[in-house]
């Protein structure tokens, strides 16, 4: 009798104990070879003599690298297709067709002179995920959408032409391939004539994500692995105009001056000065400059530079901008100067991150046994746009050295890894919701 009564005690408790390992069992990991393999791969595309890549949106090597790009994607059974504004899509059937679908991904063209990892490290980990997917056989609920968005270092166009914020005009500028906007989209397989119908309305998309390299030093010198962003910060610019009084430089005396050029670097100290004057994580830059008439021998008559200014808080950015413009107008009372400044039309708003989904991404660090880091993202992505349509998250992994937008720039196969894992895991979270 005590015999037929332990058999099932034990019984039940090796089910427990079965369940238990299951739950302690190792989570499904990307491919680090697969993922770095094909940054090299990716990297072959606009290789220069030097050995740098450059591929700037609408060239050759652009085109060449989203051919490259979409034989992968084809590779992994999505179904592709380039919309009107030149995003390449591949979709992922779900097992419930009416949910809204997941969408992840980032974009491969790189500033002139640029590097192998930004935007490329997210759309090939992108792709790593539906590899793992595919090879896990796992069928999501929801869709899954992989988006290589168009020159988004020249301006987040295809992620603006999806969110509706492409202005039309936009398509008569210049761009860095030496086409006009209007012809990089078409040459790149778009529509420039029916980029507007690319737009999709808010709810369309379920969630949004992007992996991304810092592009900074934090994660490195703290010695994080994962950040987890708070949020994508916004930006104005404005050109500053500092009009003195060109005069002979060995004639005039100094305390008869109105030496424009001296004016101007005041206020660049002062707009140091005032930046750091507020608390928090707000930036501002003076970046070009320009002084007239330019000759070594006349005092300088005028000059116009231009005022970046980044933060989290669009009111944060307005305080710091009045308290400079305080300071201008101080200035030119001061030195007998005029200065005006305008705002010039390259802006955009802060965009927060969605609280759940950067709870889940750490719910994702903590079962992969990452460290993680909040932070900000002092640079603009194209998932600036799309939390105009959807809740948005983003996952960053160190930059060695805090180095982007440079041959230079370079994250480490496990710091890769590390990210695409967590990128994994949080879509498969959020699909369980």
């Amino acid at each position: 009798m005590r015999v037929l009564l332990l058999i099932p005690v034990l019984f039940i408790t090796g089910i427990t104990f079965a369940q238990r390992s299951k739950t302690k069992a190792t989570p499904v990991q990307v491919n680090q070879s697969r993922i770095e393999q094909r940054i090299h791969e990716l990297a072959k595309y606009g290789r220069m003599e030097n050995g740098d890549t450059e591929r700037v949106a609408f060239t050759q090597a652009d085109i060449d690298g989203r051919n490259y790009f979409i034989g992968l994607m084809k590779q992994a059974g999505l179904e592709v297709m380039i919309d009107y504004a030149g995003n390449i899509i591949g979709k992922r059937a779900g097992k419930d067709p009416t949910k809204k679908p997941i969408v992840f991904g980032s974009h491969i063209d790189t500033v002139p002179k640029g590097g192998n990892y930004d935007g490329c490290y997210g759309s090939i980990s992108a792709l790593e995920v539906i590899e793992i997917l595919n090879e896990q056989k796992i069928i999501t609920s929801h869709p899954l959408e992989v988006i290589i968005f168009s020159n988004e270092e020249g301006g987040v166009v295809g992620s603006s032409a999806l969110a509706g914020q492409l202005r039309m005009e936009a398509l008569d500028e210049m761009t860095n391939s030496g086409l006009t906007m209007r012809e990089g989209i078409n040459a790149i397989g778009g529509n420039a004539g029916r980029v507007g119908e690319v737009k999709r309305n808010k709810g369309d998309i379920k969630y949004f994500l992007e992996l991304h390299i810092e592009q900074g030093g934090t994660l490195e010198r703290e010695k994080i692995q994962i950040g987890v962003v708070e949020g994508i910060v916004g930006l104005n610019w404005w050109e500053v105009t500092v009009d003195g009084f060109a005069n002979h430089a060995g004639t005039t005396p100094m305390n008869m001056r109105k030496d424009a050029l001296l004016t101007a670097s005041k206020l660049v100290v002062a707009v140091n000065e005032t930046v750091n004057s507020f608390e928090g994580r707000q930036v501002g830059t003076v970046g070009k400059l320009a002084v007239a008439p330019g000759a070594p021998n006349v005092i300088p008559g005028k000059v116009v530079f231009t005022l970046e200014l980044r933060d989290l808080s669009a009111e944060k950015i307005q305080q710091v901008f009045s308290a400079i413009e305080a300071k201008a107008k101080a200035l030119a009372l001061e030195t007998g100067t005029t200065i005006t400044i305008k705002p010039l039309s390259i802006s955009s708003k802060p965009a927060m991150a969605d609280p759940f989904i950067q709870q889940t991404i750490v719910a994702a660090v903590k079962d992969l046994g990452y460290t993680h880091l909040f932070l900000p993202s002092g640079a603009g992505h194209d998932a600036q746009e799309m939390a105009l349509l959807a809740p948005m998250g983003m996952i960053f992994i160190p930059s060695v050295g805090g180095i982007s937008h440079s041959p230079k720039e370079y994250s480490t196969p496990e710091d890769m890894a590390r990210g695409a894992n967590v990128l994994l895991h949080t879509i498969l979270k959020l699909d369980r919701q």
